[in-house]
């Protein structure tokens, strides 16, 4: 692929385009319901690793509407291009990438809100109607139809001016008014009590057709006091481009598909939800929450809504996409704090998303697994809802759930290698937590699954296979009869200082 026309994209329709060219990209022209069966047809399909997005173009009530389902999936391929590197099949070695580009920070470019692509319809007062466009209800029990999944949520800290992304779900409640529930500790909760603090409603803008890029940015804890722009512009290798709202003051990306803008007050609140959430498992229950008066919607001509959803395994859209986001935030976290040896970062999707993280190490010094557990348990980028932390050692792959519980039942000791961390942050959202009122509290658990460093030297020695044997029999893979590509083996016997044959 000419990796030019992944550096160039500045658009959901350039992204589509590239993913389409690569096979990957599902036009369901048949007509489908918004109601329940668009969210079937998505978990369905999502059954198959690696499977498409889902692009629909005939939406019951919405015959000029289209909807993108699951712009990730479970697909490293369009991971990596929205980090606007090649395709590829080794999620580490994005990990790797992603991780470095977290560390560069570019700050958006405003240009004139004349050019803005999202400008081409601006609606105000009575134009105002939000429930024209196509938004799906997922689950059975969930409260209502559900525009904002595969969002991005844009407030601001009033204090000093920060702009913050984030990805909430909402639930549309009327022609000018969705819902804006957030858990206690994201920055759109801090940034609007800021608001309301200081006697005023908070401005609030939500995308909800947006390139994939600012989804991804959106879904990632980074620094409070630092911008999710540019940090976007850091992994783009280029500024966003966004434009002020003469209606909120935010700044906005320009080449959005559909923006609404409004105002949320903390006497203003209405029922919203339960949804099915990324755990597999219905949210808060229906309760008052505070909305978005919307004041003000701006879309492109025929505008694509972007949308996610929840599940549990991997029809999840939160569990590839979030899991890669979540894994190089807590690499540039470790690497930023100095720890050393840190070889690689995973956070399983199948632990939905977020749920785990398993950190490889070469260890350098007593205490070192213990330190990184405790580091990546509590660092920003995996604070958030993460249960469960496993360390290993560089001889294991991370991504590799097979080779992590060996190195689980092989090299840790239950009664010496497990920490529980107690009063961490957690979520709402978690149906393990009860009675619920106990939440947002949530625990730890830390399992150091490394060789014990005191006796590393003495450590039972694991069985490996001869490197040059290996590679012969890769040779001669098609000729012994197997189809398929020879497994991947990175580590073999070191015969050196032993007596061999």
């Amino acid at each position: 692929m000419d990796r030019s026309r992944v550096i160039g994209i500045k658009s959901l329709g350039d992204w589509m385009k590239v993913v389409e060219s690569m096979g990957e990209l599902k036009r369901i022209k048949a007509k489908v319901d918004w109601d329940l069966e668009m969210g079937t047809i998505t978990y369905m399909a999502g059954k198959t690793v690696g499977g498409p997005a889902l692009l629909f173009e005939n939406i019951k009530d919405h015959p000029r509407s289209k909807l993108l389902f699951n712009p990730f999936g479970s697909s490293l391929n369009r991971v990596a291009i929205t980090i606007r590197e090649e395709p590829s099949k080794d999620a580490l070695a994005i990990i790797r990438v992603l991780s470095e580009k977290m560390k560069q920070r570019v700050a958006p470019l405003v240009i004139d809100a004349k050019d803005a692509e999202v400008n081409q319809n601006i609606e105000t007062g009575n134009k105002v109607d939000i429930t024209k466009f196509p938004a799906p209800k997922m689950w059975p029990l969930d409260g209502g139809r559900y525009i904002g999944t595969a969002d991005s949520v844009i407030t601001m800290n009033p204090e000093d001016g920060r702009v913050n992304l984030g990805t909430y779900r909402q639930m549309i409640q009327g022609p000018k008014q969705v819902g804006f529930y957030s858990s206690p500790g994201k920055d759109a909760t801090l940034d609007k009590q800021r608001w309301w603090d200081r006697g005023e409603p908070a401005p609030v803008a939500a995308v909800y057709g947006l390139e994939p890029l600012l989804f991804l940015a959106s879904s990632t804890s980074f620094p409070k006091d630092v911008s999710e722009y540019e940090f976007a512009g850091g992994i783009n290798g280029s500024p966003i481009e966004v434009f002020k709202s003469d209606v909120t003051g935010l700044t906005l990306p320009a080449h959005a598909e559909l923006i609404v803008e409004g105002f949320s007050y903390p006497d203003k609140t209405a029922s919203e939800g339960p949804f099915g959430e990324f755990t597999g498992y219905y949210g808060r229950p229906g309760g008052a929450t505070p909305y978005i008066d919307i004041k003000t919607i701006r879309y492109r001509n025929d505008p694509i809504i972007t949308s996610a959803l929840m599940a549990d395994g991997w029809p999840n859209e939160a569990g590839l996409m979030w899991a890669m986001a979540k894994a190089a935030k807590v690499w540039t976290d470790l690497n930023a704090m100095g720890v050393p040896g840190i070889r690689g970062v995973w956070s399983p999707p199948e632990a939905a998303g977020w749920g785990m993280t398993v950190v490889s190490i070469k260890q350098q010094y007593a205490g070192h697994a213990a330190q990184v557990g405790a580091l990546a348990a509590q660092c920003m980028g995996g604070a958030y809802f993460s249960k469960y932390i496993v360390v290993v050692d560089d001889d294991v792959d991370p991504t590799d759930l097979g080779e992590v519980v060996w190195a689980m039942v092989t090299r840790s000791r239950p009664a010496h290698s497990i920490d529980i961390l107690r009063e961490t942050w957690s979520t709402y959202l978690d149906p393990s937590q009860n009675p619920p009122e106990i939440r947002p509290w949530g625990s730890k658990c830390i399992i150091n699954a490394c060789k014990e460093y005191k006796y590393i030297k003495t450590f039972s020695r694991r069985s490996l296979l001869k490197k040059e044997v290996y590679e012969s029999v890769c040779a001669r893979w098609s000729e012994l009869g197997f189809e398929t590509e020879p497994p991947r083996i990175t580590n073999f016997e070191n015969f050196e200082g032993q007596v061999h044959s």
